[in-house]
């Protein structure tokens, strides 16, 4: 079975970035091309649709369509008037969707009119595919900017389009914690009102997130475990009842990396470089990111790292509560990460009292990030919670054992000791606390202490194929492959 497919996201790096969203939209649009034996299943390259924000610049060999006229979600009397930018990509075809009114501004989200602007990504992007003139076989939507799709196919279907008819949709939820919740006095920004059957059976207004789920053939979350997760109210935020409903329409695929994007031995930002067969380079990029961060290179005591965005979920209040007992133990710690002012102050504060043993760099820095990647001694992400995350998959990579809580993705991707002493790659905690955390980090340091036993570690993590092409990327085709299926069978009837 060959397939046309077309991914809808509001990110995709490098292009427009906040977070992990954009990484998998690439990374995975990049791998559908390049799996063994996939011109056999894909008709064309994958088009990935991305709204053209103000930051997102066009090359000069991009080519413009020709200006599209849709009916404005908002304004049923009106068009809007959009442009389809093509650039080239890797691996896979993006179309930005070029409609100034809303999207050249500043910022990607938190605008009042969020719900039109998504609305009107998404109906010019299926405007543009059905364009196009080939069938559409998978529509593949990513969290809540676009469950605006599945209103569109439905209003499509209604009028008898068999465009939309045959049109399967797959919904990826990187972050359930966000679901696009639009309350009643904002529903005409979708072109509903709160009589229309569209609008759902709540009385208040329509959660996005939860159209999506309930619309689409099949969803998936990130990683196996997160997607058991989700089907409990501590996890679920509230749509676990709609994920259990689905049955086995609902699943997690783990996400992936890209070996040639994520390659120590290759990496232009790192100071040397290095590889599973020949670690040399790896002291010169520990001791360039100490020197770079304030940090005696010197000092062989334990070096800790962490990346992120500054959020409750991703454990830097846990990190914080345990800086004392870690300074204590000799442990240097060096943290990059913007976001919540009050999960950066406490870390503000260590670094001008402990200066030399402390270091923050309060601000979203890509070498910097890979320079941690590479230096530290080892990796931490104490997430309260983890769709998958891919830190943890880097760190390895580069040769960093990695310090996760057990939970979601990070229990799939680490394995600790006690679970599997012959294959382990890192130190894995349960408890949401910092005594928990400060216990796997020494941990850590005792392992570290044994050369061999460390080195062997080490290696063992940098031996674990995270590929996209030879593990999530069949796994999604396999997705859409069944996604058409169930379409199909719904309409037989």
């Amino acid at each position: 079975m060959t397939l046309r497919i077309a991914m809808l996201a509001a990110e995709c790096e490098p292009w427009a970035k906040t977070g992990g969203l954009a990484d998998v939209v690439d990374a995975l649009a990049r791998a559908l091309g390049r799996i063994e034996g996939a011109a056999d299943a894909l008709r064309l390259p994958v088009d990935v649709f991305l709204p053209r924000y103000r930051t997102v610049p066009v090359p000069a060999d991009a080519i413009r369509e020709p200006v599209l006229e849709v009916p404005d979600p908002g304004r049923g009397d009106a068009v809007v008037h959009a442009t389809i930018v093509n650039v080239a990509a890797s691996g896979f075809r993006l179309r930005l969707v070029d409609v100034p009114a809303a999207f050249d501004r500043d910022g990607f989200y938190d605008h009042p009119d969020d719900p039109w602007r998504f609305a009107v990504f998404c109906r010019v992007a299926l405007a543009a595919l059905k364009r196009d003139g080939a069938p559409l076989d998978v529509l593949s939507i990513h969290d809540w900017h676009t469950g605006p799709a599945l209103l569109e196919r439905a209003r499509g279907e209604a009028a008898g389009d068999p465009f939309f008819a045959r049109m399967a949709v797959t919904v990826t939820i990187h972050n359930l914690a966000y679901h696009g919740w639009v309350p009643n006095e904002q529903l005409g920004q979708l072109g509903l009102r709160r009589d229309d059957r569209l609008a759902g059976a709540n009385p208040h207004g329509i959660d996005l997130l939860l159209t999506a789920i309930e619309g689409a053939e099949l969803a998936n979350t990130v990683s196996p475990g997160f997607a058991a997760e989700a089907l409990t109210p501590a996890f679920g935020m509230g749509l676990d009842d709609a994920l259990r409903a689905m049955g086995d329409r609902f699943g997690g695929i783990l996400n992936g990396i890209d070996p040639d994007v994520w390659n120590p031995a290759t990496d232009p930002a790192l100071a040397a470089p290095y590889g599973r067969a020949d670690m040399v380079g790896r002291a010169a990029c520990r001791a360039d990111l100490l020197r770079r961060n304030g940090l005696d290179p010197e000092d062989e005591g334990l070096v800790v790292g962490m990346i992120g965005r500054m959020d409750p979920q991703k454990g830097f209040d846990l990190l914080a509560d345990a800086m004392q007992d870690l300074l204590a133990d000799g442990v240097r710690v060096i943290v990059q990460g913007s976001g919540h002012a009050s999960l950066a102050d406490p870390f503000r504060a260590l670094a001008a009292a402990n200066p030399g043993r402390v270091a923050l760099i309060e601000r979203f820095d890509r070498d910097m990030a890979r320079r941690i990647y590479a230096g530290a001694d080892v990796f931490l992400m104490p997430s309260r919670f983890e769709p998958c995350g891919q830190g943890q998959m880097i760190a390895l990579r580069y040769g960093t054992p990695p310090v996760v809580r057990r939970t979601g993705g990070l229990a799939d991707s680490v394995i600790d000791v006690t679970d599997d002493p012959g294959r382990w790659t890192g130190f894995v905690f349960d408890e949401a606390s910092p005594t928990a955390l400060v216990a796997a980090i020494r941990r850590a340091g005792v392992v570290r202490g044994s050369a061999p036993a460390w080195a062997a570690l080490v290696d063992r993590g940098m031996a674990v194929d995270f590929n996209w092409v030879t593990g999530s990327a069949p796994a999604y085709v396999a997705m859409f492959r069944r996604a058409v299926a169930l379409r199909a069978a719904s309409r037989r009837g």
